[in-house]
């Protein structure tokens, strides 16, 4: 089973509290199977919508990991994008 470990970057621009905020964050993202495949396939800087779960990266780590379950490329959009490619 494939399996694809990557640096995912979003940026978007949020309303809280009745004013726009600028949100930009990193987070490390892990597919396994066709996601994984699909994530291998983008290109760096590609614009994705990803779906899926937050867990923590191991037993030993809280450090929060996103498990994709879908991708989808898009078009002339910026809120997530694969910066890196990771083994």
């Amino acid at each position: 089973m494939p399996v694809t470990e990557c640096l995912i970057g979003h940026q978007s621009e949020q309303v809280e509290a009745g004013s726009r905020r600028r949100v930009e964050c990193e987070v490390q993202a892990i597919a396994l199977g066709a996601p994984a495949q699909w994530l291998q396939a983008a290109s760096p800087g590609a614009a994705l919508h990803l779906t899926g779960f937050l867990a923590a990266r191991s037993r030993n780590s809280k450090q929060p990991r996103l498990h994709v379950t879908t991708i989808e490329f898009v078009e002339e959009n910026q809120n997530g994008k694969v910066l890196q490619e990771e083994g």
